[in-house]
């Protein structure tokens, strides 16, 4: 089913104990496709467009990570949902981290999660967004050419072959078209995830050796008692990467003996 709640769109299917994913920065809830099945059959899944991405309308004000966070709740609160499972990759990681600090999860599941690094990152160096955004349709026009397409999806996805094409298309047009980009992608750079300690609830951080746009998080920037997990084969983005084992850690992850 397909809806829109607190103004943001979102598909739910399933059945279970309610697990919200959330995507990262240029993405929609469309990257979760892979998983929404496998995960149906033993979960309640809504899986959410962030403000400003997908079908859903920018902030009125920055796109901070907590005021992301803040929107995800009150589409929770007005879907009836209280301490949901959270499941975010990339920015979407750091967006759980902080609604399971204003005590808004049941448990965390962390992908790639941005905002654990030692300090702000600055301002980009470099932005391809800008010319891919002036050149679109030259660019989505190449990105029907395999090659060019996996090669532009490799920043992300560690196997950008096993995408299909009409999924890696519709992954590099989310990036381009994306209106809440540049807030959300400022706010990003501008902070570091603070307040580690106030994560109290079972939280699993995932790390794919493909990663090429992120470094692990070191010991000291993981929130207490969280579990780390790391594994070969992935990228910052593996929905497409490896569809079954995503699909696993993420019910793990929600799972009663971990929560």
């Amino acid at each position: 089913m397909m809806g829109r709640a607190a103004g943001l769109a979102y598909e739910r299917i399933g059945e279970g104990p309610p697990l919200v994913l959330i995507h990262g920065l240029g993405a929609t809830r469309g990257i979760w496709r892979p998983q929404m099945d496998p995960l149906a059959a033993e979960r309640d899944v809504i899986a959410v467009d962030m403000p400003g991405f997908g079908e859903s309308p920018v902030l009125a004000g920055p796109a901070t990570p907590w005021a992301l966070g803040e929107a995800i709740a009150r589409l929770c609160d007005e879907l009836g949902i209280d301490r949901p499972h959270l499941a975010g990759n990339s920015l979407g990681g750091w967006v759980a981290l902080e609604m399971a600090k204003a005590d808004r999860a049941a448990s965390t599941c962390l992908i790639s999660p941005a905002g654990l690094w030692r300090r702000p990152l600055g301002e980009r160096r470099a932005d391809a967004r800008k010319w891919a955004r002036r050149l679109r349709p030259l660019v989505m026009g190449m990105t029907r050419v395999a090659p060019i397409r996996e090669a532009m999806l490799r920043t992300s996805l560690g196997l950008p072959e096993h995408a299909p094409a009409d999924a890696g298309r519709e992954m590099i047009a989310a990036w381009i078209d994306a209106p809440g980009y540049e807030s959300a992608n400022d706010e990003m750079r501008r902070y570091v995830c603070e307040d580690l300690d106030l994560v109290r609830v079972p939280t699993t951080i995932v790390w794919g050796e493909l990663d090429r746009l992120v470094a692990p998080p070191r010991p000291e920037r993981r929130p207490p008692g969280s579990r780390y997990l790391q594994f070969e084969g992935i990228g910052h983005t593996p929905n497409w990467d490896d569809p079954e084992l995503v699909a696993r850690l993420l019910l793990e992850a929600s799972s009663p003996r971990l929560v």
